[in-house]
């Protein structure tokens, strides 16, 4: 065997062990990212009726809350970025990390300061690389994210809103994730959890000065709050975890059935070249066997002479 047909065979048994490899892994994101999709929308109805009741609170009530009051000169925010834990998903990390880095930039311009709270060791290295600081980071769960997971993410965030800005507090909240759409569309935005921008809610007016409340709070609209926020925190934070997770299954899925079809190309492309090359192995032999049995009938010949 030629030294160039080795070659070809040697790469046609890596490509296809490698394109096994990529195959096991489409096939594991995708049975991943169905379950994923159920557990979306199992958080979903939660996290948009506690929106909803946080919104009724917050328009039903004069109270001053972080929840609901916009701060008159917001002067620091938090930033919380969802990266996955591992690769291979296509330009899943880098997208939402660009929004991220674009999130903060525009909050800069608008004179505020800026902590940034990681989730996931893609997004971790990436700042660490770039040293840049990062306030808190979590990893080791962004595969299959549960409740108690988001509760321990949530817990310094809620803690950072309730301080006062003198004290190391924030006076907004925002969270960048990839919103997951289809299997085939996952997005990267940037959303504002606190202050909540409340939902318009329908009052009697009895006079034009006065307008009835709709609602009656016990003990207080600000114990009602006070209540409410942590579980709103974490409820969007636990159903934007498990949409980025959906969304790098899905980009891990698409990522490998796109190796594995480049693998199967590559093969057939490398089959094609091995059997030339062992055409033209063929051929030569069958020339050096003509030719020497030419020159051997020519030797003969000359002998007899």
């Amino acid at each position: 065997m030629g030294a160039q047909l080795r070659v070809y065979k040697r790469r046609i048994r890596s490509v296809t062990a490698t394109k096994k490899i990529t195959k096991a892994m489409e096939m594991i994101a995708a049975s991943r990212v169905v379950k994923a999709q159920r557990k979306v929308a199992a958080s979903a109805p939660y996290a948009t009726e506690l929106t909803r009741a946080v919104s009724a609170v917050g328009t039903g009530s004069n109270t001053k809350h972080p929840l609901t009051t916009e701060a008159e000169t917001a002067t620091r925010a938090a930033v919380l970025l969802l990266t996955s834990d591992r690769g291979l998903a296509g330009a899943f990390n880098s997208n939402a990390i660009k929004a991220a880095e674009q999130l903060t930039a525009r909050l800069e311009a608008e004179g505020k300061e800026v902590d940034t709270y990681i989730v996931g060791r893609r997004g971790l290295a990436h700042y660490n690389f770039r040293e840049r600081k990062v306030a808190e980071s979590w990893s080791g769960f962004t595969d299959e994210p549960t409740y108690a997971d988001a509760k321990k993410v949530a817990g310094p965030l809620i803690e950072a809103i309730e301080k006062e800005t003198a004290d190391g507090g924030v006076d907004e909240l925002h969270i960048v994730f990839t919103e997951f759409i289809s299997m085939m569309t996952q997005t990267a935005l940037d959303d504002r959890l606190l202050p909540l921008s409340l939902e318009e809610v329908e009052q009697e007016k009895t006079t034009k000065d006065e307008i009835l409340p709709l609602y009656d709070f016990e003990p207080s609209a600000e114990d009602v709050l006070d209540a409410l926020l942590p579980r709103y925190v974490e409820s969007r934070v636990y159903n934007a975890l498990l949409q980025s997770a959906a969304s790098k299954h899905a980009a891990t899925r698409r990522a490998m059935k796109s190796a594995t079809d480049n693998a199967g190309e590559l093969i057939e492309t490398l089959s094609r070249l091995a059997n030339a090359a062992r055409q033209a192995e063929i051929t030569q032999e069958i020339s050096e066997i003509v030719g020497g049995s030419a020159a051997l009938a020519d030797a003969t010949a000359g002998s007899d002479r």
